[in-house]
Protein backbone atom coordinates (compact mmCIF):
# COMPACT_ATOMS: atom_id res chain seq x y z
CA UNK A 1 0.00 0.00 0.00
CA UNK A 2 1.02 3.60 -1.15
CA UNK A 3 1.54 6.44 1.42
CA UNK A 4 -1.09 8.07 -0.73
CA UNK A 5 -3.79 5.32 -0.85
CA UNK A 6 -3.33 5.45 2.81
CA UNK A 7 -3.83 9.04 3.34
CA UNK A 8 -6.98 8.27 1.29
CA UNK A 9 -8.02 5.76 3.22
CA UNK A 10 -7.28 8.01 6.31
CA UNK A 11 -9.43 10.61 4.96
CA UNK A 12 -12.51 8.69 4.49
CA UNK A 13 -12.38 7.02 7.81
CA UNK A 14 -12.20 10.78 9.72
CA UNK A 15 -15.18 11.73 6.93
CA UNK A 16 -17.11 9.14 8.01
CA UNK A 17 -16.52 9.60 12.08
CA UNK A 18 -17.42 13.39 11.95
CA UNK A 19 -20.56 12.92 9.83
CA UNK A 20 -21.70 10.32 12.27
CA UNK A 21 -20.77 12.85 14.76
CA UNK A 22 -22.84 15.27 13.43
CA UNK A 23 -25.98 12.82 12.93
CA UNK A 24 -26.22 11.89 16.56
CA UNK A 25 -26.67 15.77 17.91
CA UNK A 26 -29.62 15.98 15.98
CA UNK A 27 -31.42 13.13 17.52
CA UNK A 28 -32.14 15.22 21.04
CA UNK A 29 -33.13 18.76 21.04
CA UNK A 30 -34.59 20.22 23.68
CA UNK A 31 -37.65 22.07 22.19
CA UNK A 32 -37.44 26.34 22.33
CA UNK A 33 -39.25 27.58 24.99
CA UNK A 34 -42.54 29.81 23.48
CA UNK A 35 -43.01 32.39 25.82
CA UNK A 36 -45.84 34.87 25.82
CA UNK A 37 -46.00 37.37 28.98
CA UNK A 38 -49.70 39.04 29.87
CA UNK A 39 -49.42 41.35 33.03
CA UNK A 40 -47.64 39.58 35.64
CA UNK A 41 -47.78 36.15 34.31
CA UNK A 42 -45.62 34.13 32.09
CA UNK A 43 -46.93 31.50 29.85
CA UNK A 44 -44.83 28.93 28.48
CA UNK A 45 -46.80 27.86 25.32
CA UNK A 46 -45.18 24.69 24.24
CA UNK A 47 -45.06 23.37 27.66
CA UNK A 48 -46.51 19.66 26.46
CA UNK A 49 -43.40 19.35 23.91
CA UNK A 50 -41.07 18.83 26.66
CA UNK A 51 -42.52 15.77 29.03
CA UNK A 52 -42.92 13.97 24.87
CA UNK A 53 -39.60 14.71 24.20
CA UNK A 54 -38.18 14.10 27.97
CA UNK A 55 -40.07 11.14 28.19
CA UNK A 56 -40.82 12.22 31.81
CA UNK A 57 -44.15 12.75 33.66
CA UNK A 58 -45.43 16.74 33.03
CA UNK A 59 -46.63 17.01 36.77
CA UNK A 60 -42.56 16.72 38.28
CA UNK A 61 -41.08 18.60 35.49
CA UNK A 62 -43.60 21.37 35.98
CA UNK A 63 -43.01 20.91 39.72
CA UNK A 64 -39.17 20.99 39.21
CA UNK A 65 -39.57 24.29 36.86
CA UNK A 66 -41.58 25.57 39.79
CA UNK A 67 -39.44 25.08 42.93
CA UNK A 68 -36.51 26.51 40.54
CA UNK A 69 -38.39 29.88 39.82
CA UNK A 70 -39.50 29.58 43.16
CA UNK A 71 -43.09 30.80 41.79
CA UNK A 72 -46.41 29.09 41.73
CA UNK A 73 -46.92 27.19 38.45
CA UNK A 74 -49.89 25.45 36.90
CA UNK A 75 -50.73 23.69 33.57
CA UNK A 76 -53.47 24.85 31.48
CA UNK A 77 -54.04 22.26 28.19
CA UNK A 78 -50.87 21.92 26.63
CA UNK A 79 -49.43 25.79 28.67
CA UNK A 80 -47.79 26.23 31.58
CA UNK A 81 -48.41 29.23 33.64
CA UNK A 82 -46.09 31.05 36.25
CA UNK A 83 -46.29 33.63 38.34
CA UNK A 84 -44.03 36.65 37.44
CA UNK A 85 -41.93 37.07 34.12
CA UNK A 86 -39.39 34.73 33.56
CA UNK A 87 -37.17 35.25 30.28
CA UNK A 88 -36.71 32.66 27.64
CA UNK A 89 -33.27 32.15 28.46
CA UNK A 90 -34.47 31.20 32.00
CA UNK A 91 -36.75 28.22 30.83
CA UNK A 92 -33.65 27.45 28.29
CA UNK A 93 -31.21 26.77 31.28
CA UNK A 94 -33.11 24.81 33.53
CA UNK A 95 -34.37 22.47 30.51
CA UNK A 96 -31.07 21.76 30.04
CA UNK A 97 -29.88 21.61 33.48
CA UNK A 98 -32.86 18.95 34.02
CA UNK A 99 -31.66 16.90 31.04
CA UNK A 100 -28.55 16.49 32.42
CA UNK A 101 -29.40 15.77 35.74
CA UNK A 102 -32.46 13.62 35.25
CA UNK A 103 -32.52 12.73 31.43
CA UNK A 104 -28.45 11.80 30.42
CA UNK A 105 -27.00 8.75 31.42
CA UNK A 106 -23.80 9.36 33.31
CA UNK A 107 -22.02 7.08 32.12
CA UNK A 108 -22.13 7.94 28.14
CA UNK A 109 -24.42 11.02 28.10
CA UNK A 110 -27.01 9.33 26.01
CA UNK A 111 -30.87 10.58 27.01
CA UNK A 112 -32.03 7.29 26.26
CA UNK A 113 -32.98 6.65 29.95
CA UNK A 114 -35.77 5.21 32.25
CA UNK A 115 -36.90 5.94 36.05
CA UNK A 116 -37.13 3.04 38.08
CA UNK A 117 -37.92 2.96 42.13
CA UNK A 118 -36.71 0.67 44.57
CA UNK A 119 -36.99 0.62 48.06
CA UNK A 120 -37.79 4.38 48.43
CA UNK A 121 -34.80 5.44 46.28
CA UNK A 122 -34.98 6.37 42.77
CA UNK A 123 -32.62 5.11 39.60
CA UNK A 124 -31.86 6.51 36.15
CA UNK A 125 -31.22 3.33 33.88
CA UNK A 126 -29.78 3.68 30.86
CA UNK A 127 -31.00 1.68 27.94
CA UNK A 128 -28.27 1.74 25.42
CA UNK A 129 -25.50 1.08 28.24
CA UNK A 130 -27.23 -0.34 30.96
CA UNK A 131 -25.95 1.63 33.92
CA UNK A 132 -28.29 2.01 36.78
CA UNK A 133 -26.91 5.11 38.65
CA UNK A 134 -29.03 6.56 41.74
CA UNK A 135 -31.21 10.05 41.55
CA UNK A 136 -30.39 12.34 43.91
CA UNK A 137 -33.63 14.83 43.12
CA UNK A 138 -37.23 14.25 43.16
CA UNK A 139 -38.12 15.74 39.95
CA UNK A 140 -37.90 12.71 37.82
Amino acid sequence: MTRVEYEKLLKRISDKIIDSKKDSGKRFEIPTPDIMWQGNRTFLRNFAEFPKVFRRDAGKLLQYLSKEFATPAEIAGDKAIFVGKRAPQDFELLLQRYVKDYLECPTCKIPDTKIEKANRLTFLVCEACGAKSIIKGQYA
